[in-house]
């Protein structure tokens, strides 16, 4: 008997990336065990085309893009990843853009020893949008998350900051730089790296820098009821970054799209990966203030991303 045509396109392109449990993608959901004596997490998150990724980026790096972002929140729990579920709603089914987006979901299947589950298709009238749900586990109770800051914690980022941000500017039009920069910036927009250290027992708080350094600090401050300063200078900035000049700094510590992670630290411990120190938490109202060269704040008329403004 002939497949209908969703079922053979979910037979050729989805049903090679799916792991045990998924049963084939034959049912209606994934049955399976979660890890003996371990802490379920789960965490999701979308795209929308024209928004988180452009209408002509390669689809092989919006799907590893797609799981990447997720893996990057299971990063800032300390968790580990193991699969995924994952929901495609696309205006059209282009056979030969969703191979091209599987084969880069396949990729990243293998670097990062996850699989697929489960998910579904739709069709759309408006931009695809696409939306995955990561599972992974941690030890009992060590998961880790916003609220554990405390003052006198100094505050932590892994890699640099605003490459992402200034990798969509240059796409845009925004910002001309020669190569290599442009081409870093832009690979470090459409690939972000998901920081899967770590963390847990090292650090009292963290989260993932998505929204914007200065956006998601103030998160952390919210959930743990205190303050933050950071110095400009200290943000850990790419080479690429520096080619852009000070002019970019603002779009830089307020653009997201980094996926690096942000984390409080006991003022007298040094994480035992690589990262920068660039702060300190304090004690008063949930407020991040950024200090400039000179010493003195640093205004900004925009702490980040936001989907509803």
């Amino acid at each position: 008997m002939t497949l209908p045509p969703e079922f053979a396109l979910i037979a050729r392109h989805f049903r090679p990336l799916a792991g045990d449990g998924a049963l084939g993608l034959s049912d209606d959901a994934a049955v399976f065990a979660p890890p003996a004596g371990r802490d379920l997490v789960i965490a999701a998150d979308a795209m929308v085309e024209g928004v988180h990724f452009l209408p002509d980026d390669p689809p092989e790096t919006v799907g590893r893009k797609l799981l990447r972002v997720n893996l990057s929140d299971m990063a800032a729990m300390g968790a580990t990843p193991f699969g995924y579920l994952m929901t495609l709603s696309l205006p059209r089914a282009d056979d030969a853009w969703i191979g091209a987006f599987c084969a880069g979901l396949a990729e990243d299947q293998r670097e990062y020893g996850v699989r697929l589950l489960g998910g579904d298709t739709t069709s759309t009238r408006g931009p695809a949008a696409l939306s995955l749900t990561v599972l992974g586990s941690v030890a009992p109770g060590a998961a880790v998350t916003r609220s554990g800051a405390r003052p006198g914690d100094a505050i932590w980022v892994t890699g640099t900051i605003g490459d992402g941000a200034l990798g969509l500017a240059v796409l845009t039009g925004k910002l001309v730089l020669p190569e290599p920069h442009a081409a870093f910036l832009v690979g470090r927009y459409r690939l972000p790296q998901p920081r899967l250290l770590p963390i847990t027992g090292v650090v009292h708080a963290a989260m993932d820098v998505s929204d914007g350094l200065v956006q998601d600090l103030g998160h952390i401050c919210r959930a743990s009821g205190c303050g933050a300063e950071i110095v400009a200078a200290l943000v850990p900035a790419s080479g690429a970054a520096r080619a852009a000049g000070d002019a970019w700094l603002a779009r830089r510590l307020t653009g997201g799209d980094d996926y690096e992670l942000l984390l409080a630290v006991p003022p007298d411990v040094t994480p035992p990966f690589p990262a920068t120190r660039i702060g300190t938490f304090t004690a008063g109202a949930p407020e991040v203030g950024v200090l400039g060269p000179d010493g003195l704040p640093v205004a900004l008329s925009s702490g980040g991303w936001s989907h509803f403004a």
